[in-house]
C-alpha cells in the first residue's frame, strides 16, 4: 500500500512538473510575441561568426540547413549571403513576421515537438533556441531533430553555461554544464561528438556569462 501512495505521489508530481513546464513554454512564446522588434534590434547586429565558420565548415556547398529557432532570422541572412539554402522556423507568430522581413522569404511558425520533416536537412542551426526546451522534453526533440537531418547532417546547438532550470525576466531557460550538455546529446547513439567548445557571450554586459557550445553529426545508417 506505502509503494503504491509513493507512486501516486510521484505521478502527481510529474504532472505537476508537466504543467508547470507547458505554462513556461507558453509564457516564454508570449515574451517573444510581445517583444519581437525590441529583441531583434537588440541582438541582430551581433556578430556571431566565431559560431557561424565552424557550423559552415562540416556542410556541403548550397546545403540546406533549418535555422531552428530562427528569432529576428540574423543568422539565417548570414547563410543566406553565403550561398547556403535555408528554412528558418520559430514558435513566435510576430518573431516569424520579423525574420520575414530581414530575410526575405516565409519563415515557418512551427514548435519543435510539431516538426515531421525527414532527411531533409543537411544541417540544423539551433543557436540559443534549445535552451527554452524542458530537460524532460529534450530527449523527443533532439529526436525530431535527427529525423529531420540527412545521414551524416549536422546539429549546432548552444545553452548559457549553468546547472537547472529556472524562469528568468518572463523566460524559461535550460542550463547546462558542458560535460551534461554531451552526455544529453550523445545518449541514445543518434548522434556522434564533432566538437564542442565555450565561449563568452556578444553583449559587452554579459562578459562573465559564458556559453557552452556542441556541434553533433547523425550516424550513418
Amino acid at each position: 500500500m506505502e509503494k503504491m501512495l509513493g507512486s501516486n505521489k510521484e505521478a502527481r508530481m510529474d504532472i505537476h512538473k508537466m504543467d508547470q513546464s507547458e505554462r513556461l513554454k507558453e509564457k516564454t512564446i508570449g515574451y517573444y510575441n510581445q517583444y519581437a522588434e525590441q529583441f531583434a534590434k537588440r541582438t541582430e547586429g551581433f556578430d556571431m561568426s566565431f559560431c557561424q565558420d565552424r557550423f559552415m565548415k562540416y556542410l556541403p556547398e548550397q546545403a540546406l540547413i533549418l535555422d531552428a529557432g530562427c528569432g529576428s532570422g540574423r543568422d539565417a541572412k548570414v547563410f543566406l549571403e553565403k550561398g547556403f539554402r535555408v528554412c528558418a522556423m520559430d514558435a513566435s507568430e510576430t518573431m516569424c513576421r520579423v525574420a520575414e522581413q530581414r530575410i526575405g522569404q516565409p519563415v515557418v511558425c512551427m514548435r519543435f515537438e510539431e516538426m515531421e520533416w525527414q532527411e531533409h536537412f543537411d544541417g540544423i542551426w539551433a543557436c540559443a533556441s534549445l535552451l527554452h526546451v524542458a530537460r524532460r522534453a529534450l530527449p523527443a526533440v533532439l529526436e525530431n531533430f535527427c529525423r529531420a537531418l540527412k545521414p551524416g547532417g549536422i546539429l549546432y546547438a548552444s545553452f548559457k553555461n549553468g546547472d537547472g532550470e529556472e524562469e528568468r525576466l518572463g523566460r524559461f531557460f535550460n542550463d547546462y554544464r558542458m560535460e551534461a550538455l554531451e552526455d544529453a546529446f550523445l545518449r541514445g547513439g543518434m548522434f556522434e561528438l564533432v566538437e564542442s567548445f565555450e565561449t563568452e557571450d556578444v553583449r559587452p554586459d554579459y562578459k562573465d556569462k559564458p556559453w557552452v557550445n556542441i556541434i553533433v553529426r547523425k550516424r550513418q545508417a
